[in-house]
């Protein structure tokens, strides 16, 4: 004989016999969707009066077949009977990891003691809220063997130089342990994505001549762990967007048309809170009029993105371990401050920036600045014009003037440039006055107008 005392709680329903198993049923399945388990008597009242149960040979049978062809995913609760002041009542105890679970087609959540169904709209952000960090807690198949050790290191000085945690990093096997990436010998999801180049991630990067994607005047497919990643996207988009020279200083100082930092928070949280789960890569098409950072992964549909602009929202983390990581090696500068940081460096800049929501992710667009007209002629030379060349433009003129009689085929190599993106800036340096071609191709050299001054 068993002294209980009985009481509803959000894991805890009771019921006055197996007449209300229908009932039960739900209340399982909304209990499943909130906690992940609970417990259902049979044969006690709600407010806690035992009235016991009848049971016989077929009352557990038809408890578990009513559970077992009413709940979706399967689960398999424990069903017994037990006695309570000389009266019989069952409990049946269930848990379940896969949610959501629905009962006879229909989702359900528990709200205190009660049940309410859910809407369509509310199960895609239920299911959207429960799969986040899903994906970057499974494990990878990659081993400590497979991950980058140089990147390892170089991440624990960063973040021993940050100094977010009380205690230091010291070794691998410990990092990968304190930032959870790790299983045993198995690297998690997270952990293969930030520290191994073998793996699905990848970084679609183009420039286009016009305002459309018809043609192209580079493109390029970067691959490998997070921080590679970072470092070569943003290089990328340094080299093919304009600069300026400012002089009031006293000394000359390059500023870009976007703000460096801005980039670089959009492109690590393009990273950072994208859904692993869907095989499309991040892309960078940088426009004649714009520079667009595509992030396959939505805002989350329950804030409003002009929140997270005003500072009214902390981050809703679709990642939290990669996430943890890039905030310890200072990546990543506060929670939730990302969209906000972006928009106030370029409010501050004067260059427009938006936020947009797509069916497939998100993408950020930074507007570009009309290039003012430029100063033509010898007199005017590289000083005057260089103030508008873009960083692969920059390129080209110091490759020339370190060798002069450099071939295009020779600045490509050296300057990790496609022929197509050489030939178009070389044209676009004679077309600004600024480079010139004394002599035939073999034999020749280039002379820059104005003496070098950049």
């Amino acid at each position: 004989m068993v002294e209980m005392a009985f009481r509803e709680s959000e894991t805890v329903e009771l019921k006055k016999s197996t007449s209300e198993l229908k009932e039960a049923v739900v209340s399982m399945a909304a209990m499943l969707n909130k906690h992940g388990k609970g417990k259902v008597y049979f044969g006690v009242r709600n407010d806690g009066t035992v009235i016991g149960q009848g049971v016989s040979d077929s009352t557990l049978r038809d408890i578990s077949k009513a559970i077992s062809d009413n709940i979706e995913p399967k689960i398999y609760p424990e069903i017994r009977e037990f006695e309570v002041n000389g009266k019989t009542c069952i409990e049946v105890e269930f848990s379940g990891s896969e949610i959501p679970y629905f009962a006879f087609g229909r989702a359900y959540i528990r709200v205190g003691t009660e049940k309410r169904q859910i809407s369509p709209a509310e199960l895609r952000r239920f299911i959207t809220g429960q799969n986040r960090g899903l994906w970057e807690k499974q494990l990878s198949g990659k081993t400590t063997k497979d991950a980058d050790m140089k990147i390892i290191q170089g991440y624990m000085q960063k973040a021993n130089e940050a100094k977010r945690i009380p205690h230091k990093f010291t070794d691998v096997r410990s990092t990968l342990n304190k930032l959870h990436a790790l299983k045993g010998e198995k690297l998690l999801n997270a952990g293969q994505v930030l520290f191994c180049d073998d793996n699905n991630l990848e970084v679609q990067a183009a420039v286009f001549a016009g305002t459309d994607k018809l043609t192209f005047l580079d493109i390029q497919k970067f691959t490998g762990n997070i921080f590679g990643l970072l470092e070569r996207s943003e290089s990328y988009i340094k080299e093919h967007m304009n600069w300026r020279a400012d002089l009031s200083g006293g000394r000359r100082v390059e500023v870009p048309e976007i703000p460096v930092r801005a980039l670089t928070e959009a492109l690590v949280n393009s990273l950072c809170h994208r859904d692993y789960a869907n095989p499309k890569g991040n892309e960078i098409a940088i426009f004649k009029d714009r520079i667009e950072i595509y992030n396959p992964g939505q805002f989350p549909e329950e804030v409003k993105i002009e929140n997270y602009i005003g500072g009214k929202e902390r981050s809703i983390l679709r990642n939290p371990i990669i996430a943890h990581a890039l905030f310890l090696s200072r990546d990543i500068e506060e929670w939730g401050s990302g969209l906000k940081r972006i928009h106030d460096e370029c409010k501050a800049s004067n260059v427009k920036v938006e936020f947009e929501t797509l069916k497939t992710g998100s993408l950020v667009t930074f507007r570009r600045k009309e290039e003012a007209p430029q100063e033509k002629g010898v007199e005017k030379g590289v000083e005057k014009g260089v103030e508008r060349l873009s960083g692969t433009e920059l390129k080209i003129i110091e490759l020339i003037k370190q060798q002069p009689t450099i071939s295009k085929q020779g600045i490509m190599g050296k300057g990790s440039l496609s022929k197509k993106t050489v030939e178009y800036n070389i044209q676009k340096l004679k077309s600004k006055g600024l480079l010139r071609r004394v002599g035939p191709d073999k034999g020749g050299h280039w002379e820059i107008i104005g003496g070098g001054g950049a």
